[in-house]
Order: structure tokens, then C-alpha cells, then sequence
């Protein structure tokens, strides 16, 4: 048994990391929790995580910020809501999650070849610039980030896709792309506000 893992010290919590996770859209009822653990049992990937959602919630509101951002639990979750469906107190633990993967990004705390961070850079990327995002595109660009050769192995599949007209190489955009550019820089810099 790794005892580093187990054993947590009070030297160890960021007290600024709890209260920013207590103003988190879903933080602000994480005190709620009465760690009953119905959100571990619903949660269909919970057994695969290194921390369940209950532990998670803990290490949360008592401020291990680095055991948080560092856990698998944030990016093995797919927002299924079967965690807040069966919680009791209506704690918001998937809106948490959303939160705490952005942070991670933010912060580099993310598995650097793990698809799914890397998925949500490149979507983001991808609306920022053109207001819309190209699945073909999206695709690539994770493979490229992630696993290089499996985008060879993808390649018949991608032909197959575009022979039955569901797989475009154009990029779409929107119109009018500088409104979107302003309506995200408007919100980051709203975050940017509530985080200090």
C-alpha cells in the first residue's frame, strides 16, 4: 500500500484552492456533502477512477488542490448526471468536474498525452477561431496530439466516411466570427474576476 497516497497532511492543503473550488458553478453547495457515497454508486466509471466522486468531494472541499487536479476521477467522467441524479443534497458534482478539468488544463496538472484535455483545447481552438468546429479536423488534430500512428490505422474508416458524404475536409465557420471571439474573451475575462 502506497502510504503517500493514504496519509494527508494539513501542510499538504491550498486553502486558496477551496475556496476557489467553493465558488465554482456547483462548489458553492460542496460543503452539502454528506459523503453517503450515492454519487460513487451511480457513477458507471467509479471503479475505474483512483478516487471515487465521494473521496473526490473530500479532497476537494478540504483544499488538496494537487491529489485533485492530479486524479484520473476528472477525466474518466462523461458527464452521464448519474451522480446528481442519486445525491440526496443536490450537490453539483458533474458542473464541479467541468471546473476542475478546465483548471488542470489551465494549470498543466492534465496526463499530456490523454485524449481528453487534448480534445477540449483543440474544440475550444476550433470555435474561438471559426465560431464552429469540423469533426475531420478535430479528429486529426487530437491524433496528432495524442497517438500519431493510430491516425494511419483511422485512415480507411476517415475514405469510407468520405465516400458516404459524412466526413468533410472543408472547415466550417459562422458569419459573423468576431462576435464569438468577443463573447468568449468576455466570459474568460468574467472567470479571470471571479478567480481572484
Amino acid at each position: 500500500m502506497d502510504l503517500k497516497r493514504t496519509v494527508k497532511y494539513e501542510a499538504d492543503r491550498d486553502p486558496a484552492f477551496k475556496i476557489w473550488m467553493s465558488h465554482t458553478i456547483g462548489g458553492e453547495r460542496l460543503r452539502d456533502c454528506l459523503q453517503c457515497g450515492m454519487c460513487s454508486a451511480a457513477c458507471p466509471l467509479s471503479s475505474y477512477m483512483d478516487y471515487t466522486p465521494r473521496r473526490l468531494i473530500l479532497l476537494a472541499r478540504e483544499g488538496f488542490k494537487q491529489e485533485v487536479l492530479t486524479s484520473s476521477a476528472i477525466w474518466l467522467c462523461t458527464s452521464c448526471y448519474a451522480c446528481m441524479v442519486g445525491c440526496g443534497n443536490e450537490v453539483n458534482l458533474t458542473h464541479m468536474m467541468y471546473a476542475l478539468k478546465e483548471r488542470a488544463i489551465r494549470e498543466g496538472y492534465y496526463p499530456k498525452r490523454f485524449p481528453i484535455p487534448i480534445m477540449a483545447r483543440e474544440f475550444a481552438k476550433m470555435v474561438f477561431r471559426s465560431g464552429r468546429i469540423t469533426e475531420s479536423w478535430l479528429v486529426v488534430g487530437i491524433l496528432l496530439r495524442s497517438s500519431f500512428l493510430r491516425l494511419f490505422g483511422m485512415g480507411k474508416l476517415g475514405l469510407k466516411l468520405m465516400r458516404a458524404g459524412r466526413l468533410g475536409l472543408s472547415r466550417e465557420h459562422i458569419v459573423h466570427q468576431e462576435e464569438v471571439r468577443q463573447l468568449v474573451e468576455s466570459v474568460q475575462t468574467a472567470k479571470e474576476r471571479m478567480s481572484l
